[in-house]
């Protein structure tokens, strides 16, 4: 994985719990714009790997910002993170998209709780900037935790729907009321906690078809021990490779093969690992492909999937 090193030129603290980073490359180039809703790779001091949405404006080549909460639980990255200073060097991947704006939709809804704002920020600044139809709403348990929701008041007031310190049992209520009468070619995105996810995805499946519905996932899934995985082979580039039950298949190609699959996460929720099945059965284990994308079966996350099939035939993504 090609990594950019990148400078902190502002650290601001936006709740008690987050801070935002401003980062600029440190060879003075310009990062490029990238497409709203992106994430970047993010190492940090303790060399940690943690993927974060980018919730600057899209099309400002100059510098990118993400928002990094302090995670209690975390294994250090946050805290490492929210160390940081002014003029301090990290290093980030190019920016990917696993939650983009569909092109073909004719209104968006953005839905948000917590830290999830992040990503539905850029998404809400694009949207807005170029007069497309949309609605954020955007879940917190206090004003304080809502972070940007300053912002958001004062650049888009007229699309901003605040459900601050609403109780959990009204949350899928007021998303039902939301989703009511929807216009044409709706489609709906959502980052958030996992269970609040889930419920909004259940609301959303009332109104509207799976493939209209995009969710951000930066949760791994718990995966199955080795005893509990089958054996397989794995053809790539005319030749074939076993793939036993206690190895990744992405540890064989590299191993093995030689292929040349970056990985970053290595949990099924960053998208880095991504290849082509152009025969198979894929066993979808990650958090980042959809459920249309899985039901196809034509793309696989080769750090934590398998196969139901005996073989897999795979390609460069």
């Amino acid at each position: 994985m090609s990594l950019i090193d990148v400078r902190v030129t502002e650290v601001i603290d936006e709740s008690p719990t987050v801070k935002s980073l401003r980062l600029v490359r440190a060879d003075g180039r310009p990062l490029g714009v990238y497409q709203a809703g992106a994430h970047v790779d993010c190492v940090g001091p303790t060399a940690i790997t943690r993927q974060y949405s980018l919730c600057s404006t899209p099309e400002d080549p100059d510098s990118y910002t993400i928002a990094v909460k302090r995670e209690t639980d975390s294994r250090g990255g946050s805290d490492a993170l929210h160390a940081l200073r002014v003029g301090d060097v990290i290093q980030i991947s190019e920016p990917r998209n696993l939650i983009g704006i569909d092109p073909d939709a004719g209104h968006h809804v953005l839905v948000a709780a917590g830290i999830g704002i992040t990503p539905m920020l850029s998404i809400a600044r694009y949207l807005d900037v170029h007069g497309h139809d949309f609605d954020l709403h955007y879940f917190a348990r206090t004003e304080t935790d809502a972070v940007f929701l300053g912002l958001l008041q004062e650049k888009v007031p007229h699309k901003l729907h605040a459900h601050i310190s609403v109780p959990r049992t009204d949350q899928a209520p007021i998303l039902r009321k939301a989703l009511a009468a929807l216009p044409a070619r709706s489609h709906l995105y959502m980052c958030g906690p996992e269970e609040f996810m889930d419920k909004v995805a259940a609301v959303a499946q009332e109104a509207l078809p799976t493939e209209s519905i995009h969710r951000e996932n930066f949760h791994a899934n718990e995966q199955p021990s080795a005893d509990e995985n089958t054996e397989f082979d794995v053809e790539f580039e005319d030749e074939t490779y076993h793939v036993p039950a206690d190895r990744t298949i992405v540890s064989v190609l590299q191993d093995e093969a030689g292929a040349e699959v970056d990985t970053s996460c290595e949990e099924g929720i960053c998208g880095t690992c991504i290849m082509t099945v152009l025969e198979g059965d894929p066993e979808h284990r990650d958090n980042v492909l959809t459920a249309a994308e899985k039901e196809a079966g034509e793309t696989i996350t080769v750090c934590v999937s398998r196969s139901r099939s005996p073989l897999l035939r795979l390609d460069y993504f």
